[in-house]
């Protein structure tokens, strides 16, 4: 669910929609890929280099006919498999090394995302597609590949059970049946997103706000809620998985430093579909004027959360309250690497000045998605 928009673009523009109420194996290669040559980068500098380490270990160890088996029963029997569970359970059908080397590359997978080392096992391996269930017989060995840390990659390599890579069409789903090794993207996302959250509160960007704050609304709180969402983007190829989305609210606190709340977007799977989620966007009680900017993103595989944060708060703490609102969307996408615009983590598209009482549907200023908005009264009970 990438959105390759240039910073460039994502920088300029405002909202303009007229309901807006508010503040203005023919797929597969039969050359190698890389035939197990040494490379000379670090293997495990970056979370795809540790996913292609172990994919090549994998599909070395499905020459094991017994561990073979497991493996294609585990793939057909759930959307993706849990590999150190898989490998824990199986440990005399993996073999000797391949066990430990799982284990080590989640907690290598976990040091690189800026994820505590309790979120446990990340790798997970499913079947390429749907389709290929019928051609995953017992006799065949699968290949694996590892998702493309670009999803508008036009090739991606998958490794045979000799250890070779294969170059692999990343536009048509191939006929030869293979293992993808991916991230467990919801299980990381959500580990992310707390470590955001303690980043940001503990650097003073996202505390919450002070006792006392809109002291007038004692009975509740206001807030702007999404009714309905919709994000725009090119077709997703076929070896990626389900998108983690979450957006990033930003304005400036109560205590009048800039601040921002990061709002998980689990339901945002596929582009192209309408949601409905009935969801709390911006709490107004933490911010101190009527105006706040929405940056939407999408987690993928590179995501450091702890580095994010750091981003974020070093764009955020050099603006300083000048009396009246001053929009942060521009301070955030500029802060942040251009490797976070390709697909780690992805931009997808913004809102400027989204006010309190704003209304009805607002388009997004990189046109890449809308959301319909409206305000919402929080009770207390």
């Amino acid at each position: 669910m990438s959105r390759a928009s240039s910073r460039r673009r994502a920088l300029v523009g405002a909202i303009v929609c007229a309901a807006v109420v508010g503040t203005a194996q023919p797929a597969v290669a039969s050359t190698a890929a890389d035939g197990g040559r040494r490379h000379t980068a670090a293997p495990h500098s970056s979370v795809h280099g540790v996913e292609k380490a172990v994919a090549r270990s994998l599909a070395s160890s499905l020459a094991r006919s017994h561990w073979r088996a497991r493996v294609r029963a585990a793939t057909l029997a759930t959307e993706d498999a849990d590999l150190q569970a898989l490998t824990d359970k199986a440990k005399s059908l993996a073999g000797k090394t391949l066990p430990a080397s799982v284990a080590a590359a989640n907690r290598r997978v976990a040091a690189l995302k800026g994820l505590p080392a309790s979120t446990g096992s990340l790798l997970r391996v499913r079947l390429g597609a749907a389709s290929m269930r019928a051609r995953l017989t017992p006799d065949m060995t699968p290949w694996v590949a590892v998702a493309a840390s670009d999803e508008h990659a036009k090739t991606i390599t998958a490794y045979d059970s000799r250890g070779r890579g294969h170059t692999v069409d990343a536009t048509h789903v191939p006929e030869f049946p293979l293992y993808v090794l991916d991230i467990d993207a919801a299980k990381a996302h959500k580990a992310g997103l707390r470590v955001l959250r303690e980043q940001l509160a503990d650097n003073g960007v996202g505390t919450p706000a002070p006792q006392g704050a809109h002291a007038a609304d004692t009975a509740g709180w206001w807030a702007t809620k999404v009714t309905a969402v919709e994000v725009n983007d090119d077709q997703e190829p076929w070896f990626k998985g389900a998108a983690e989305m979450f957006s990033l609210v930003t304005g400036f606190g109560q205590d009048g430093k800039a601040r921002v709340d990061s709002v998980d977007m689990p339901y945002l799977d596929h582009d192209g579909t309408v949601y409905y989620p009935n969801q709390i966007l911006v709490n107004w009680s933490n911010y101190k004027y009527n105006l706040a900017d929405v940056v939407m993103m999408e987690d993928d595989d590179g995501t450091n959360y702890k580095s994010l944060a750091q981003a974020l708060t070093t764009a955020l703490l050099t603006v300083t309250d000048q009396g009246t609102y001053i929009p942060l969307v521009n301070a955030v996408l500029s802060a942040m690497p251009d490797s976070w615009f390709t697909d780690d983590p992805d931009y997808v598209e913004s809102w400027y000045t989204l006010a309190r009482n704003s209304t009805g549907c607002l388009n997004g200023a990189a046109g890449n998605g809308w959301m319909t908005v409206e305000p919402y009264f929080v009770e207390q009970f």
